[in-house]
């Protein structure tokens, strides 16, 4: 017994730096956050409420339905941050900001992951292209881009299509540097999706307070 344990020590040892010490001591620890969205305040367009609008869950590609923080050392490697991740995927990440983006103002009946009854009026339908820092030099642009549908479910008309980019700048590749910056572009990304989608749906947000 103490030569079979013996032996499966030293293959442990012998295993790349990474894969022993995984198997020694288990996965890292990550710290865990979240995006806010541009403002958790109400906001009165000056109207009766209108529609009732669902966030439908966003698509993405394997490499970014996840919910590890990606950074692309460049056009054709994919990386992730080895100590911190995000609360939720990347889909549900920015679910949950466009459901708390567009749920401050008082147009919507309903704003909500999933209908109140059997449809709603409309539906986001959305892809999320880019979510991911992008090293330049010592730091990062963090880049984020969406395309996105506003679909009126009576019909399934599509009343309107964008393509949303939002970017901020990382003074380093560090954690405590990505992170902010992150933030700031999800806050640019919401505020354009917000726009637009009121608009789609006939309200102008210039009248919004």
């Amino acid at each position: 017994m103490m030569r079979i344990t013996a032996a499966l020590l030293v293959l442990t040892l012998t295993l790349p730096g990474c894969a022993a010490l995984r198997a020694l001591e288990g996965e890292p620890d990550r710290d865990v956050f979240e995006l806010r969205p541009p403002s958790d305040v109400p906001r009165s367009c000056g109207r009766g409420r209108l529609a009732e609008l669902v966030i439908e869950p966003p698509k993405a590609r394997g490499t970014l339905d996840t919910d590890r923080i990606m950074v692309r050392p460049n056009e054709l490697q994919t990386q992730y941050l080895p100590d911190a991740r995000w609360g939720d995927t990347v889909p549900v990440t920015l679910q949950t900001l466009l459901v708390r983006g567009f749920g401050v103002y008082d147009a919507f009946t309903h704003v909500g992951r999933a209908p109140l009854g059997t449809a709603g009026d409309y539906a986001l339908i959305s892809e999320v292209n880019d979510f991911n820092a992008e090293v330049a030099g010592q730091g990062a642009t963090i880049k984020l881009t969406v395309d996105a549908q506003m679909v009126r479910e009576m019909d399934a008309r599509v009343v309107s299509r964008g393509h949303f980019t939002a970017t901020a700048q990382a003074p380093t590749t560090k954690t405590a540097d990505l992170i902010p910056a992150f933030d700031a572009a999800g806050q640019q990304l919401v505020a354009q999706m917000t726009d637009w989608g009121l608009r789609a749906v006939g309200v102008n947000p210039a009248r919004c307070r």
